[in-house]
């Protein structure tokens, strides 16, 4: 009988590891606390997170419950044909994005949300005001 060689990780592998990484610091919870919640050690988290070893299928669902986000937050770039995946990684690595995005999701109040957006989208528009009139001067 012949052994199979495990399957290597792939970049793919290192994506969603770092998208762990990245929910799990934006949600406040060290690598021991995700590791018990999910029934492995630290060291298996970190692993995990590197992207040297696979996260299986109910394994990362898991993940995404706990983290409170859909288990397709891990393969955006995956899924957003014609769009820049470069962009669309970049906003997924960004710590800040993902506590906005991850507080934003625990505010249960529709009308709350709707004002927190207005604020959001009026602070951008405000400051491509400030840009626009600058280039111009």
């Amino acid at each position: 009988m012949t052994m199979k060689a495990p399957k290597s990780t792939t970049d793919i592998d290192r994506t969603i590891g770092g998208r762990v990484a990245t929910l799990r610091v934006a949600r406040g919870m060290s690598q021991t606390a995700l590791g018990e919640a999910i029934g492995v050690s630290f060291q298996q988290v970190q692993k995990y997170e590197k992207g040297r070893n696979r996260i299986g299928a109910g394994r990362l669902q898991t993940i995404a419950d706990l983290l409170k986000v859909p288990v397709e937050t891990f393969f955006a770039d995956r899924m957003m044909d014609g769009i820049d995946r470069e962009d669309v990684r970049t906003v997924y690595d960004d710590p800040q994005v993902m506590q906005l995005v991850t507080a934003f999701m625990s505010i249960t109040d529709e009308i709350m949300r709707e004002n927190v957006l207005s604020i959001v989208t009026t602070v951008a528009k405000i400051q491509l005001t400030n840009i626009k009139q600058a280039l111009k001067n």
